[in-house]
């Protein structure tokens, strides 16, 4: 019954970009938190590509905001090709980092720019996080007060990062 059980368990693919390594110490313990609820995660630097994107029905996609407002560079070079990816059929959840201080109007930007065209694309979006805790003026993450994903900001809160990315992670185990 629990070979069972474990087999109905999520296949995971963990698709991030990072130029500072925030974003990738942040996959490192998402994937580490996926795990401990046994799910099988694959994990995938968006540099190598998003060929393998396809592949999986269940996504975690970490994408740092960069620059005034961008997608991070590797991410930035692929998003023609995400753009062009149906999701139909795929549940995924968002993350990234920015600095909600210095950069308050385009705060995680990045997350909404691919949240929302992964949902243009008939995605289902899970792992909405709440703007408590937050100060920021602007953010095209940001939809009925929550953004569209986990938000993180290493500048300003590190302390808060790990504890917030297992809180997430629970939530969306159970979504």
């Amino acid at each position: 019954f629990i070979n069972y059980l474990l087999s109905k368990m999520a296949k995971i693919g963990i698709f991030w970009g990072s130029s500072s390594e925030m974003t990738a110490l942040a996959s490192d313990i998402v994937k580490s938190e996926l795990e401990s609820h046994n799910h099988e995660v694959v994990y995938y630097n968006v540099r190598d590509g998003i060929e393998s994107l396809s592949n999986y029905k269940n996504l975690i996609i970490g994408c740092p905001t960069w620059h005034v407002g961008e997608l991070q560079d590797d991410w930035d070079m692929l998003f023609e090709d995400f753009k062009k990816i149906s999701f139909n059929g795929v549940t995924a959840a968002f993350f990234g980092a920015g600095d909600q201080f210095g950069y308050s109007c385009n705060y995680l930007d990045a997350v909404g720019i691919l949240a929302r065209e992964f949902m243009e694309k008939s995605g289902r979006l899970v792992g909405r996080w709440s703007i408590d805790g937050y100060e920021f003026d602007e953010s095209i993450a940001l939809e009925n007060d929550e953004f569209l994903g986990l938000a993180l900001d290493y500048d300003n809160q590190d302390s808060l990062s790990e504890e917030r990315i297992n809180l997430w992670v629970n939530m969306i185990h159970s979504e």
